[in-house]
């Protein structure tokens, strides 16, 4: 193999589908057609003589030939990427938005790419604000978003913020459940009731304080840790075992045997913000920041509804943006 045949794009495809271990978060974080991935993944294959990942139809995991590229490809993609720095070129923005789908931070990429198109953005979904802020401080990511009023102190002192998104909470039935036929689930209704708000996961227990402060006051319960489901098929898995109703937010993707309710009376509000390192000077985070405000000032997103429910820390946080 000719040094020359070597793509960066083919390691840069690698690299993610070795880290998300999932093709289609892989394609989504690149923005790329899952069919375009897999054509790239197969064609570094022909070209290293190797088979870089073991693929069945439950999971994807690296070969000990791909586990030997990870840190090479790492490595070259680092002085790549610090190459363009030295002459004023910025770098890919590798940005968390916590889950697929339409989501709020999907929505702000979405826009930020078409304010930027120079701009190379990167996306991982990974649950949890609490998660993703360690990388930030490391520098090992660029940008998520979450509730930072729910950070420890001490990653919040290394962290800035911008408001984003009042963001609706819902609720995640069985489609048998009792409350699945109504339309919207009042929070009384679910009074000595158990709710799965992600208890245990080390990832999310900004998400889980946020629980705890809604339920005390209706004397709903927080489920205790469960095993820590990873994609899609396993968090069905989990559902269907523990019946219990899942904490989440208006526009969460939709799961089969599921049905999303709003939660109403008052209307519980996850607040979002966009979430970067303090001192970061990027283009792209310039870029996500006018993205953010278009976004929240088109759909109104900031706007709390009457009634909506909020801790007074995070309206704190939210009114004076940092």
């Amino acid at each position: 193999m000719s040094a020359t045949t070597l793509d960066l794009r083919l390691l840069r495809a690698f690299l993610a589908v070795a880290e998300e271990l999932h093709f289609t978060r892989a394609a989504a974080r690149l923005y790329v057609a899952q069919q375009a991935l897999s054509r790239d993944i197969r064609r570094l294959e022909r070209l290293l003589g190797a088979d870089l990942f073991v693929r069945t139809t439950r999971q994807v995991a690296l070969t000990p030939d791909g586990e030997r590229l990870v840190p090479y490809a790492r490595r070259v993609l680092d002085a790549h990427d610090g190459l363009l720095a030295v002459f004023g070129q910025a770098r890919p923005l590798l940005v968390d938005l916590n889950s697929p789908g339409l989501t709020t931070g999907r929505r702000v990429l979405l826009r930020a790419r078409e304010l930027a198109p120079e701009q190379e953005f990167m996306a991982r979904y990974e649950s949890g604000l609490t998660g993703a802020a360690a990388d930030l401080l490391a520098g090992r990511l660029d940008a998520s978003f979450g509730r930072f009023a729910g950070l420890a102190p001490s990653l919040r002192a290394g962290l800035d913020q911008q408001p984003v998104r009042y963001e609706p909470m819902a609720l995640l039935l069985p489609e048998d459940h009792p409350l699945a036929s109504s339309a919207a689930v009042p929070l009384d209704a679910l009074a000595g009731q158990t709710v799965y708000a992600g208890a245990g996961n080390p990832r999310t227990p900004e998400w889980t304080d946020l629980a705890h402060r809604l339920f005390e006051q209706h004397g709903i319960h927080v489920a205790p840790p469960l095993p820590l489901a990873v994609g899609e098929e396993e968090f069905q898995r989990l559902m269907a075992r523990t019946r219990h109703p899942v904490l989440a937010v208006v526009g969460f993707p939709a799961l089969p045997g599921t049905v999303l309710r709003p939660l109403v009376d008052p209307v519980p509000l996850s607040p979002v913000s966009l979430v970067w390192r303090k001192g970061l000077a990027h283009p792209g985070i310039d870029a996500l920041r006018r993205a953010s405000a278009e976004v929240a000032a088109a759909e109104g997103w900031l706007r709390r509804p009457d009634g909506g429910w909020i801790p007074a820390v995070d309206a704190g946080v939210m009114n004076r943006g940092g």
